[in-house]
């Protein structure tokens, strides 16, 4: 198992790559599209947030995919840097919101997702996560609920009040001239269809190119959100998404609090039975307390999952593949994003540490638990 870290856009520098080391990561995970672009309701200083029905930001360019020179170059500044660039998390809305939608732009959009993936495999970048949702990450709160009054995220209740507009999707406004009304509602069924066409279309390609696509499951993982389906919001479903397209091109990109969010299963058995395929590709750490639509953010070290429990299935499961912060509540002082990212990482590696040992009992690691 690695340690990495996740870093925004807005984070690809010496100084954020220099963080990454001295708190102890060898990779990262980086997110290319910019949530916080012109987001009054999302902050730069934390986790994209948004409010409960507004959305992250304006997404980017739809004539500007990334090249394989600007991979090339982001690739070779984070290897100078110590660290190895592990993945690529996210498609930008701009990119790809008609094979979402279904829209009249899809055919053209594939095509672009299959040079995003053909590009990223000439640049030796190993993975692409990405997350195949209308709603995308909405419907939560923020306030001071975390230990010691830390500002952290949950939600308070179910999100179908407020329809999504046209010109929205993924929590992300692509066109800004859009008509006004609403998308229309669709089913499960149609959504999954979506899904498998996107995997049959584009899977081949990522083989290819030896590049691995890595699905995110629905955050919140409701069944619906903002009266539109969710595809993976209950264990199992990550079952159905990998036999959709059987390979190894076809992963998960496995975040425990969102599993832990769910209603249904046993988070303990989901990894142990993921991992056991070899169809984890990266992992999101974090903890929380509740279930859907009554849950919050917690620290690492508390919450509902026993983390300890989770590494040593990976680590009996022989899962080699990076383990970041998926997010944490923001510390009160003069750098909240940073100090509870360095509190997340050093809980990991000391948990890794015995885990890995070869003197790693299970009295060790309960000792090691009531230590940190």
């Amino acid at each position: 198992m690695k340690i990495g870290l996740g870093l925004y856009r807005h984070m690809l520098t010496r100084q954020y790559y220099d963080f990454a080391r001295q708190a102890g990561c060898t990779h990262v995970v980086v997110h290319l599209v910019d949530y916080f672009n012109q987001g009054p309701s999302n902050p730069r200083n934390n986790q994209p947030t948004g409010g409960k029905y507004e959305p992250w930001g304006v997404a980017g360019d739809p004539n500007q995919l990334w090249t394989v020179k600007e991979l090339k170059t982001l690739r070779g500044e984070i290897e100078n840097s110590g660290l190895v660039l592990a993945a690529i998390e996210n498609l930008d809305p701009a990119h790809w919101h008609d094979i979402l939608l279904d829209g009249p732009q899809r055919p053209q959009q594939i095509e672009n997702v299959k040079i995003i993936i053909r590009r990223l495999g000439e640049a030796g970048i190993p993975v692409l996560g990405y997350n195949f949702s209308l709603a995308g990450v909405c419907g939560r709160v923020t306030a001071p609920l975390g230990r010691g009054h830390a500002i952290t995220l949950g939600m308070d209740g179910p999100a179908e009040d407020v329809p999504i507009p046209n010109g929205t999707v993924w929590n992300m406004v692509y066109d800004r001239n859009a008509p006004a009304g609403t998308l229309r509602s669709i089913s499960h069924e149609e959504l999954w269809r979506r899904l498998q066409r996107f995997l049959e279309e584009v899977i081949p390609v990522a083989e290819q190119s030896g590049v691995q696509l890595a699905a995110h499951p629905d955050d919140p993982p409701m069944p619906t959100m903002r009266q539109q389906p969710r595809l993976v919001y209950q264990p199992h479903m990550y079952q159905t998404l990998i036999d959709l397209a059987p390979s190894r091109s076809n992963a998960l990109e496995l975040c425990v609090g969102t599993l832990a969010e769910m209603t249904e299963g046993n988070i303990y058995d989901a990894v142990d039975q993921y991992s056991k395929q070899g169809k984890i590709a990266y992992v999101h750490l974090r903890n929380v307390v509740g279930k859907v639509p009554h849950y919050r953010e917690t620290f690492i070290d508390e919450g509902d999952v026993d983390m300890i429990r989770i590494l040593r299935i990976l680590h009996r499961n022989h899962f080699d593949g990076v383990l970041i912060p998926d997010h944490t509540p923001q510390m009160t002082c003069s750098a909240p994003w940073h100090s509870g990212m360095a509190h997340t990482l050093g809980f990991m590696l000391a948990v890794k540490a015995v885990v890995e040992s070869s003197q790693g009992s299970s009295s060790d690691l309960a000792s090691q638990r009531r230590a940190i």
